[in-house]
C-alpha cells in the first residue's frame, strides 16, 4: 500500500516540526519544503499542511508578514497540486468580537487603521483565498493559543512552566493580571485534529481550540497546587472579555474532545519538577 504524503510548509516552527515528527510515526511520507524552493516538477505534494506564518513580531515586518500569510499561499494554490490543503489561521481573529461566542461563521470585524490588525487581516485573507480558489480542497484551522510544554521556546504559559520546573524561586512574579483569560490547547490535540481535518474533513473551517477561556488566577492556583510556589501576580487590571470559542463543529463531525489544560500542566510540573 502507498504511503500518504504530506507536504509542510513551515515545517522547521514549532507546530510544523513536530507535525513532521508525528506524520512520519505514523508512516506517512513527508516533504518539508525550504523557503526558497521552487515547484516545477508536476509530481503532486499530497496533504499539504501550511503551518508558514508570524507571531510576535508582525507589525514591525508588514511585508514578510503577508508574504507568510497570503502570497506563498497564492503561489501553491495556483498549482493545484495537492490531495488537500490545511491553512493555519489563528482564533484570535475573534478578538474583536467582544463578549461573542466565537463560531465558524460569525462575520469578523477588522480594521485596516490598526497596525495590530495586519496579522489578522492578513490571516483572513489567506483564508478567503483558500475558499476562492482551494477547489473545495483547501479547509482552515483556526488556532487558539498552542503549548506543549516547558521545553517550549515562547509562550506565556510555557515560561510559567519552566521557571517552576527549573526551581528558580519558590515565589514567582508574573506581569499579568489574574482577570487575564487565555484559550489554551495542547499540541498533541492540534495534531491530532489537523490531521483528521486534512484526511476527512468536509467543511471549510475549523476551531481548533479547547472552547473554554482559562482565567489567570485559575491557572496560578492549578500551578501552585502541583508546585508548591507562589505565583504572585503584578498587575490588576481588569480586560475586555474575550470571545469563547465554540469547538461544536469539530466535536461533532470528529468525536475530537481536548484534554483538560489544568490537568495537563499539573501533570508536565509533577513529571519534570526538578526539586
Amino acid at each position: 500500500m502507498r504511503r500518504p504524503k504530506a507536504t509542510i510548509f513551515g515545517g522547521k516552527g514549532f507546530i510544523g516540526s513536530h507535525l513532521a515528527a508525528r506524520l512520519h510515526s505514523i508512516g506517512w511520507e513527508c516533504h518539508v519544503p525550504d523557503r526558497r524552493e521552487t515547484f516545477n516538477s508536476r509530481e503532486t505534494m499530497g496533504h499539504v499542511f501550511y503551518c508558514a506564518g508570524l507571531t510576535a513580531d508582525y507589525i514591525h515586518r508588514p511585508f514578510d508578514t503577508v508574504e507568510a500569510h497570503v502570497t506563498l499561499l497564492s503561489k501553491i494554490l495556483q498549482l493545484e497540486r495537492f490531495e488537500s490543503l490545511v491553512y493555519l489561521s489563528s482564533t484570535r481573529l475573534y478578538d474583536s468580537q467582544s463578549g461573542e461566542v466565537g463560531t465558524e461563521e460569525l462575520s469578523l470585524s477588522l480594521n485596516p487603521t490598526n497596525p495590530r490588525h495586519i496579522y489578522d487581516l492578513s490571516k483572513a485573507l489567506g483564508e478567503s483565498l483558500c475558499f476562492v480558489a482551494g477547489r473545495k480542497r483547501a479547509r482552515v484551522a483556526r488556532l487558539s493559543c498552542v503549548f506543549n510544554d516547558h521545553t517550549d521556546k515562547e509562550g506565556f504559559l510555557p515560561e510559567l512552566l519552566r521557571q517552576i520546573i527549573e526551581c528558580r524561586s519558590s515565589s514567582l512574579e508574573v506581569d499579568s493580571s489574574p482577570a487575564f483569560s487565555r484559550d489554551y490547547i495542547h499540541l498533541q490535540d492540534v495534531l491530532d485534529a489537523l490531521i483528521m481535518i486534512a484526511v476527512k474533513g468536509k467543511n471549510c473551517i475549523y476551531n481548533v481550540a479547547s472552547g473554554e477561556n482559562i482565567r489567570n488566577d485559575d491557572l496560578f492556583t492549578a500551578l501552585s497546587e502541583a508546585s508548591g510556589h507562589r505565583i504572585i501576580p503584578l498587575r490588576n487590571d481588569i480586560s475586555a472579555p474575550l470571545s469563547t470559542v465554540s469547538i461544536q463543529k469539530i466535536q461533532e463531525e470528529f468525536g475530537w474532545r481536548p484534554s483538560s489544560v489544568l490537568k495537563k500542566v499539573f501533570s508536565i510540573i509533577k513529571e519534570n519538577k526538578e526539586c
